[in-house]
């Protein structure tokens, strides 16, 4: 099997990976519907399953979602993969503001974060000027902004509005950006492998997500003096009362989140760099050099998704989509995104510095 993929061209071999991870999330997809219909005809009286299992279905759904943005943007090529996310970055900031507020002031910085700054700052990336690119928004366009602000003559708020939206360019608009980035890196021997670099990132950050929130959901932590009516359960097995007592820890930050908690962060992070190593064959990368971006860009990712769960808290929302529906009619794409935005900046640095690409 080895022997013959490694006789595929690049794009072939590409394609071959795209066939694999649509098929198995075909089977996952099957899978999930008959288990679907199983509880249908025969109610259980686990609600919590049931809440498991909706919460699986929301990320299969992701899954979904990134695999089919990503495929799209290989098929029709580097520049049209550079323009979906600039797109993709469009919605995502223009769901971020939607919920902050603004005032009138605030119209001339809109249109230069939107119709200026985001094209610009794609424009920069599709040309390969990478280190324009990476100090554009850091550096200019955080002058600028406040600049325009200010010529508008109103100074209420003046910091919080400005930093609202700063702070939404640098998520939305510098973190997608570097995605695309990927794909224009170019290592010796890798030529026209870029693509595995994009599905290296998405599925190692992917894989700790879905494992924390799995880990964090099906083993929750119930305080001992909480005497409150609880949802019936299905008896345990063993096995699982072992891994309750061992994964089932108070959560670190309450208030942001309910289910982050150090062990089902580091065993999240564990799986993922564990599962990157082993995918160190489709990358530029050794066995330990795998293993070490993997960890890095979880770290990023997980604690991104922590951050931008500190944001809804403060907006009084459960998700970017208000009840989820996505104010932007993309069903609240910011939740799909928000991990990556913050772990595709980090990665695209550490690889350059690294290898000096």
């Amino acid at each position: 099997m080895n022997a013959f993929l490694r006789n595929l061209t690049p794009t072939q071999q590409v394609a071959a990976l795209f066939v694999i991870v649509f098929g198995v999330l075909a089977l996952v997809s099957i899978a999930t519907l008959l288990v679907g219909f199983r509880v249908r005809r025969h109610p259980v009286v686990d609600q919590t399953w049931q809440r498991d299992l909706r919460d699986f279905r929301n990320l299969l759904r992701t899954t979904w979602f990134m695999a089919v943005v990503f495929w799209i943007g290989w098929a029709l090529g580097a520049g049209f993969a550079t323009f979906l996310f600039a797109l993709i970055a469009f919605l995502a900031l223009r769901e971020f503001i939607t919920l902050s507020p603004t005032r009138r002031g605030d119209h001339r910085s809109l249109i230069l974060a939107f119709f200026v700054v985001l094209p610009i700052q794609f424009i920069l990336v599709a040309t390969a000027r990478f280190d324009l690119f990476t100090v554009f928004i850091p550096v200019y366009v955080f002058i600028a902004i406040p600049v325009v602000s200010a010529l508008a003559n109103d100074p209420n708020q003046f910091l919080e509005r400005n930093a609202k939206l700063q702070w939404g360019i640098t998520v939305c608009v510098y973190g997608l950006s570097h995605v695309p980035a990927l794909l224009l890196l170019e290592f010796p021997g890798y030529e026209g492998k870029s693509a595995f670099l994009v599905f290296f990132l998405v599925f190692v950050v992917q894989t700790c997500m879905v494992v924390q929130h799995l880990i964090g959901r099906r083993f929750a932590f119930v305080p001992p003096d909480d005497v409150g009516p609880q949802p019936e359960r299905a008896p345990s097995s063993p096995l699982h009362a072992r891994l309750q007592g061992w994964l089932a820890r108070p959560p670190f930050a309450p208030k942001v989140s309910r289910s982050f908690n150090w062990v089902s962060w580091g065993v999240g992070m564990a799986i993922a760099s564990v599962v990157g190593a082993l995918m160190s064959f489709i990358t530029p990368f050794k066995f330990g050099q795998a293993l070490a971006m993997a960890l890095i860009a979880c770290v990023a990712g997980s604690m991104g998704h922590l951050v931008m769960k500190a944001l809804k808290r403060d907006r009084g929302i459960p998700n970017w989509g208000q009840k989820g529906v996505g104010v932007t009619g993309a069903n609240g794409l910011l939740d799909r995104v928000d991990a990556l935005c913050f772990a595709a900046p980090i990665f695209f640095h550490s690889v350059r510095w690294y290898f000096g690409v």
